[in-house]
């Protein structure tokens, strides 16, 4: 025994490796950014080119089929991580996602096309339940916000680099080439995730102590988890169909609304920037002030500013700066509730819990979008599609009401 617990000891938390957990976490959520925008990158080129036999109705089952695979892996993911470790689980759904993603460049027709994404979307969406619980598990205790929030960026950014990639690779090595860099990335940093990710000193304890079993998905919503849970999951379902929601559909929203900004990708970009900005920010926050009541404010203030950008403002620059920090609070307030996931469930469960909190979350990210679709549809996108989106943050407030502010009880 002692033997092994050095051995354990000697793979954790070394000065010359604080910052490669970091950063590869960073990394592998990034990519899962990059997912975020590819596909509506490439929409506008397959449509107009018809390339493999693509029509309007068969690129939407696409983007959705990858959401059905990425919502999949994410609550899948959870009992794996939990028994095998965060660090096995992380390196092989980033392996998996970016020999599909190149797979995906080769497709050579629309049936292969969709069931690759699929595919792929499995281990994208097993990325960030487990890159989430290695953060929280590898910070300080009274960093752990922080720690999330930070790591949650690279979301962010790997969404702006691709928007901005794709104006330039698309047009000069066709849409095939964004599938090809995409994979690529993963593929080269696989050996760094190897070599350099050190397991969790939480997961490492918990086998030490022979806690460490076969976790079955029913215990995160057994005794005093169930309340917890059901909270969580109504949050992160909102949380999601608004980030979706808007990054789908606000530039149209905006100009129904009779905006003349020059605006799809600068709205966007802006709104993105805000969310880099609002993460940074409400991690500090969280630590200092504690889990619930930032993730309940941040909330909160994000619905206040969707339904204010129902109101028409004559100036395009204080239409961005409202577009801003709108960005600051809906998107922050979804990595919140994340890191109070972190903070409520024992390491034993807590990639179940951030697996099932982000699958459920991914239904959201499905029906944002098609709702809001549905109101453009409908022709009544502005002003009521900031009503509905306000409307979903004030419910997830009334869920995370419910949920206490600490639990952890689970021996």
């Amino acid at each position: 025994m002692s033997t092994s617990t050095s051995s354990a000891t000697t793979t954790r938390r070394s000065p010359a490796g604080g910052l490669w957990p970091v950063a590869l976490c960073w990394i592998a959520v990034a990519l899962d950014g990059f997912d975020l925008v590819v596909i509506g990158a490439v929409i506008p080129t397959l449509s107009a080119t018809g390339d493999l036999g693509f029509t309007d109705a068969s690129l939407t089952t696409a983007s959705t089929i990858g959401l059905v695979g990425v919502g999949i892996g994410a609550t899948l993911i959870g009992p794996f991580a939990d028994r095998f470790g965060r660090r096995r689980s992380l390196i092989g759904c980033v392996a998996w996602f970016s020999v599909l993603t190149i797979a995906t460049a080769f497709a050579t027709n629309v049936d292969t096309f969709i069931a690759l994404r699929f595919l792929a979307g499995l281990g994208l969406g097993a990325c960030l339940p487990s890159a989430l619980a290695l953060m929280s598990e590898y910070a300080p205790e009274d960093r752990g916000a922080r720690a999330m929030t930070r790591t949650m960026t690279g979301y962010h950014v790997g969404a702006v680099l691709t928007a901005l990639l794709a104006l330039v690779v698309i047009d000069e090595w066709g849409w095939e080439s964004m599938f090809v860099i995409g994979g690529v990335a993963g593929l080269v940093a696989v050996p760094f995730f190897w070599f350099k990710l050190p397991e969790s000193d939480a997961f490492l304890d918990s086998r030490e102590a022979e806690t460490s079993h076969a976790v079955r998905t029913v215990e995160v919503v057994r005794g005093p988890y169930l309340r917890v849970s059901l909270g969580l999951w109504v949050a992160s379902f909102m949380g999601l169909l608004l980030v979706y929601g808007l990054n789908t559909w606000l530039p149209k929203i905006m100009g129904e609304a009779g905006y003349s900004i020059n605006a799809g990708t600068t709205l966007l970009l802006v709104l993105n920037l805000g969310a880099v900005i609002g993460l940074v920010v409400a991690g500090h926050v969280s630590d200092a002030r504690g889990n619930k009541p930032t993730v309940l404010a941040w909330f909160g203030i994000a619905a206040v500013c969707l339904a204010l950008l129902s109101i028409k403002i004559e100036s395009n620059a204080l239409v961005l700066l409202a577009v801003l920090v709108t960005g600051v609070f809906v998107f922050s307030a979804q990595v919140l509730v994340y890191a109070f996931v972190g903070h409520l469930y024992p390491p034993e469960i807590r990639g179940t819990a951030l697996g099932l909190a982000a699958g459920v979350g991914r239904v959201g990210a499905i029906v944002g979008p098609s709702l809001t679709g549905a109101l453009v549809t409908a022709g009544i996108a502005y002003p009521w599609g900031f009503y509905v989106f306000a409307a979903a943050a004030l419910l997830a407030v009334v869920a995370l009401a419910t949920v206490p502010a600490h639990v952890r009880v689970r021996q």
